[in-house]
């Protein structure tokens, strides 16, 4: 019924019923469009993670992960039985164990610094310390009998093959002056592998290097360590020592410089060199956080918010950013303190260490202010003696490291090479221990602590087990004055020609470190003058008397002798005594003398009787004649870099009429002149390049100071050289040639033909500077034709010019020639370097060669002198005495110790035309206390100057 009742009802009203029931509600329509909405967007969006997800994706999260990881070596590295740079081509092909060695290895734990043993090399590893008894299959031994063994020399700053040796065209890549922050560029991309230092610096000892760039930009670029040794690959990449192109865990270097030298060579100012630095650094610190937030979305899967984006990067400053994770050993060039300030703050401002302040003369004066540095405190690199070449360099001081050491700040002797040879970087570390450094931390720096500072002392630095077989066997104690290398290996790998089967080491020079001086008062001055203590000694006028004379050395006839060991001297007691008088020997006891020495005994009222004004003992030292100085402008400027504190250039040419006299440009109370004074050089022959040269006095104060002035003019100077700029040698010698004929023929008008004509009377020696044998054999054939010219025109008949060679780096090779033609040689350097192409053919010296230049020289009878190097500053003169040791230790007893002083005084003296009266033999006298003026021993205590009437005490 109800069906029917519905069915009867009007159909208008039926339809329009039904229409609204299926009709949905406006709310619920909504609702299903939106879940539909929301349902297709989210599958889509899984969808589209899902495809978006890059193929990559391991290796960018691998990629990020790394980012925070910091280099170390891996965990097995100690375990492997091979060296990665192990060279089965080039090693030798049984094991080699070095017997009955004394072994400073490295270690500082109590009882482990030195032991005595044996040291097994194998496969490129030290493959055991101290007792090696059993070894697998056939080895090589080698009995050193004691000899001392180290870890090979690492020198944390240097050039090699960047600044390669002879200077040639495009040999000097060191810097790029296109910009002043520059961390992209590599060194390794100009590293020459026919460098003729590698080879030397081998035979000193030095097997691995950090090769920086130069110092012309505040970021100048980064560096790459290397080990010396030539490789069977023969190419760049195959000599260095860990490449960071190679494994994440390796660490990168990065050379900075501040102050003077990117601001010199860019025009601007220490303001504009942090501000490149600061505008470097924020650009690395932006491109930073842009990584990290790349990869913080990386780490928690969100593929989704890196659509279409990649790894941020940038080539340029990728290095940077890595400073900014740590990952970087940054070594930086630093001077003053200002300089230091800035780079402290800068790396607390972006969180970053340095790794090594370099040269920084002023840090031993601000040692709290290295300790605020981001980090850690760096280590400071610097050089023993080598100042005053620029402003930033004039206070430091040669107690510099051990001011920093007593400070707790690490210190690392470097060479800078080429600055100072790195084959010498050893005797860097001696000059340190000599002025207060201790024995132990002077070898540690230039071994362990370099190694630490350059992120690599997990390998080498230290004789370990599991390091890698860079060795040194030394002839004498390592800090001994003259140690030279036995042999050396590197990988395992000998670099010397020579090793024997058994070693007798050097007694000679000595197995035990050097009985250093005292120098506490001296260094603590040095830090409250604030670098510039007073260097003035005090005067005596009157009687004074030294004690305990061991040795008693005196000019007699042009040479010098010993006169306590002279043959017809009778010692009658261990007490010899020195009476001295208004600064002349007036006797001497406890020997009785001969007459010809000019000297008398003293009695007993001499003694017991006189006023003494002054007592100084000894201690068993030595008095001796004051030695001179040539080859560098000592007197001729306060500060090389500074022109402004100087005499000037001279043009070097033989042109017009002038004549320069050094006379005329000498400037007294230099500090480098000072300094020399208190090392024992007492005269400075300087020369223009052209012109006449002057002796004087370094301890004078004036030039009007009676002996202030030793020879007013004493020879003419003149070059011959390859690398004249404007003249070829040929035109040179032309100019030299006409200059000497004039001379001859009565011609050459003015000073400069005045001077010549005393060079043909014989009154001056004509003193050329040389290095070419070629140059050096037209000289002697020029000499031979102005002779006989001149000889054709005196009726007494033959007539000889004196000549000397100066520099004479090949002299050697026509050593008979130069004897048979009178012609008398100055060495310099003593210890030869080829620097240029005209002195490539040098005569290296022990451990290359059996003999030197100097011993050579003398065999053939050449009278030879010594000077010191001419690339160097004045401050190089305060080492002659270094330098005369060195000569007699390398001779093996052929140069004795009175010959050796003779080298660097009468000898030179004569050479140079400083010639001296036998009643002047008192001239100037050094007394040295503990030890002789040319052992590591002797501290120069006072000089007594005849010509100046007083002893200056120190």
């Amino acid at each position: 019924m109800l069906d029917d009742d519905k069915s009867r009802l009007p159909t208008h009203h039926a339809s329009s019923t039904h229409l609204q029931r299926r009709r949905p509600r406006p709310l619920i329509s909504f609702l299903i469009l939106a879940t539909i909405l929301y349902l297709s967007v989210f599958l889509w969006q899984s969808r589209t993670q899902y495809i978006r997800v890059p193929r990559n994706a391991h290796n960018i999260a691998e990629k990020c992960s790394r980012l925070r990881l910091l280099p170390s070596p891996p965990p097995d590295f100690y375990n492997r039985k091979e060296s990665d740079r192990f060279d089965a081509s080039l090693a030798p092909t049984k094991p080699i164990v070095v017997r009955n060695a004394t072994i400073w290895t490295g270690e500082v734990a109590e009882g482990l610094e030195v032991v005595f043993g044996d040291v097994l090399l194998d496969k490129g590893i030290i493959g055991g310390v101290g007792n090696v008894d059993s070894i697998e299959g056939e080895v090589e031994e080698i009995n050193v009998d004691g000899a001392w063994v180290t870890s090979g020399i690492v020198d944390l700053h240097s050039h090699l093959g960047d600044f390669s040796s002879p200077s040639l065209s495009g040999s000097s890549d060191t810097n790029s002056r296109k910009g002043l922050a520059q961390p992209w560029l590599r060194s390794v991309d100009a590293l020459n592998t026919h460098d003729e230092a590698y080879r030397l610096a081998l035979a000193g000892g030095v097997t691995s290097a950090v090769v920086l760039p130069g110092s012309a930009g505040a970021i100048g670029g980064q560096a790459f360590p290397i080990k010396l040794r030539p490789t069977s690959e023969k190419s760049t990449s195959s000599m260095l020592l860990e490449s960071p192109f190679d494994s994440p865990s390796h660490w990168r270097h990065l050379k900075q410089a501040c102050g003077e030298n990117p601001s010199r060579v860019y025009s601007g100012t220490r303001m504009d060199t942090i501000w490149s630095f600061r505008a470097a650094y924020e650009e690395a610190r932006k491109l930073k956080e842009k990584q990290d937030a790349f990869c913080e979305k990386v780490e928690v899967g969100r593929w989704d918010l890196l659509q279409n984006k990649s790894f941020p990067e940038d080539l340029q400053w990728e290095a940077l950013v890595d400073v900014l994770r740590g990952k970087v050993k940054i070594q930086n060039h630093c001077y003053e303190e200002v300089d230091l300030d800035g780079i402290v703050r800068l790396s607390n401002e972006f969180n970053f260490s340095i790794a090594g302040f370099h040269h920084a003369h002023e840090a031993y004066l601000v040692p709290e202010l290295l300790k605020k540095a981001y980090g850690h405190t760096p280590v400071v690199a610097m050089f023993a003696t080598n100042g005053r070449y620029k402003r930033e360099s004039y206070r430091g001081s040669e107690y510099a490291p051990k001011v920093l050491s007593d400070n707790g700040i690490e210190v690392v002797m470097k060479s800078d090479h080429p600055v100072l040879n790195s084959r010498y970087l050893l005797h860097e570390a001696q000059q340190a221990h000599y002025y207060g450094l201790s024995a132990s931390l002077a070898l540690a720096s230039i071994t362990t602590t370099p190694a630490r500072a350059a992120g690599l002392d997990h390998r080498i630095g230290k004789v370990k087990r599991g390091y890698d077989a860079d060795l040194v066997i030394w002839d004498s104690h390592p800090l001994a004055l003259g140690a030279t290398p036995i042999q050396v290996y590197v990988d395992g790998i000998p670099q010397l020609p020579h090793t024997p089967t058994a070693v007798h080491p050097n007694s000679q020079k000595g197995q035990t470190a050097p009985q250093t001086p005292q120098f506490e008062e001296e260094a603590r001055e040095a830090v409250k003058a604030d670098g510039l203590p007073s260097l003035d000694a005090k005067e005596v006028t009157g009687t004074v008397v030294f004690y305990r004379v061991k040795s008693l050395y005196l000019r007699i006839h042009g040479r010098i002798f010993d006169i306590f060991q002279h043959p017809e001297a009778e010692k009658v007691n261990n007490e010899g005594k020195v009476l001295v008088r208004n600064g002349e020997v007036i006797c001497v006891a406890g020997v009785d003398l001969i007459s010809t020495t000019g000297v008398k005994t003293c009695d007993s009222s001499d003694l017991d009787h006189v006023a003494v004004d002054a007592g100084i003992d000894l201690e068993g030292g030595s008095v001796a004649p004051g030695l001179s100085s040539y080859g560098v402008p000592l007197g001729l400027q306060h500060i090389a870099g500074e022109i402004s504190t100087g005499d000037g250039r001279v043009d070097s040419k033989i042109a017009g009429q002038d004549i320069v006299r050094a006379v005329d440009g000498l400037q007294f109370r230099t500090r480098d002149a000072l300094l020399a004074y208190r090392s024992g050089v007492t005269v400075g022959i300087t020369p223009p390049s052209l012109g006449l040269a002057t002796a004087f006095s370094t301890g004078a104060k004036h030039k009007l100071q009676s002996g202030a002035i030793v020879k007013e003019e004493t020879a003419l100077h003149v070059i011959v050289t390859l690398n004249a700029q404007e003249e070829s040698v040929s035109t040179q010698i032309r100019n030299l040639r006409k200059a000497l004929v004039d001379a001859v023929n009565g011609g050459g008008e003015g000073g400069l033909g005045e001077a010549f004509k005393r060079v043909i009377e014989g009154k001056i020696p004509l003193v050329v500077a040389a290095q070419s044998a070629d140059v050096m054999a037209t000289l002697i054939s020029l000499k031979k034709e102005v002779e006989d010219l001149l000889a054709s025109k005196n009726e007494k008949g033959e007539k000889q010019i004196r000549m000397t060679f100066v520099g004479a780096a090949e002299a050697h090779l026509v050593a008979p020639e130069i004897a048979d033609a009178g012609i008398g040689v100055v060495v310099t350097p003593t210890r030869p370097f080829p620097s240029t192409w005209e002195s490539l053919r040098i005569l290296p010296g022990p451990p290359l060669s059996e003999k030197t230049a100097v011993s050579t020289l003398l065999e053939h009878g050449v009278t030879v002198g010594i000077g010191v190097f001419t690339g160097s500053g004045a401050w190089v003169a305060r080492n002659v005495r270094w330098d005369a040791a060195w000569i007699a230790l390398d001779s093996n007893g052929a140069i004795s110790h009175a010959e050796a002083l003779e080298l660097a005084s009468t000898k030179l003296e004569g050479l140079l035309g400083v010639d001296v009266e036998e009643s002047d033999r008192f001239g100037e006298m050094v007394a040295t206390r503990g030890g002789e003026l040319l052992e590591f021993e002797g501290k120069v205590v006072a000089v007594f100057s005849r010509r100046r009437g007083v002893v200056d005490v120190f």
